[in-house]
């Protein structure tokens, strides 16, 4: 198992890039943040596809690693999204990770997208891990 302080170490040295920050990790989830700006917004004033996708992505990242430990290859092996409502433009996005199953090589894991502060999820992601023997 990795606690959170050990996991956000693990991201900053890996992924110094991500705009995601762990609000909380164990248990078999995993919550994750992602605050939302200009540069992560598509005409029309909606927060593109591809950052809900990433915060569903490091969401399951994150619950896995909660559980196994520090497995940097730890690899996506299958993400699928279904997008429900339009996000907020001007909150950030929340992803709330439950793992379903983690097994020895592959993890399955669904995440729920919220805007942040509204009930109703954005969008609803089931991932699969491979994870290395």
């Amino acid at each position: 198992m990795a606690t959170k302080s050990e996991i956000i170490e693990f991201l900053a040295a890996e992924f110094p890039h991500t705009k995601c920050t762990v609000a909380a990790v164990g248990g078999m989830a995993a919550t994750i943040r992602h605050e939302i700006g200009v540069d992560e917004l598509r005409p029309g004033g909606t927060v593109a596809g591809p950052v809900l996708m990433t915060v569903a992505d490091v969401a399951l990242y994150v619950a896995i690693l909660g559980e196994i430990g520090i497995v940097p290859l730890t690899v996506t092996t299958n993400l699928s999204i279904n997008f429900m409502r339009k996000p907020s433009a001007d909150r950030a996005i929340v992803g709330v990770c439950k793992l379903m199953k983690l097994g020895r090589t592959l993890a399955v894991g669904e995440v729920s997208l919220y805007s942040e502060g509204i009930p109703e999820p954005v969008a609803h992601v089931v991932g699969t891990y491979a994870i290395p023997k």
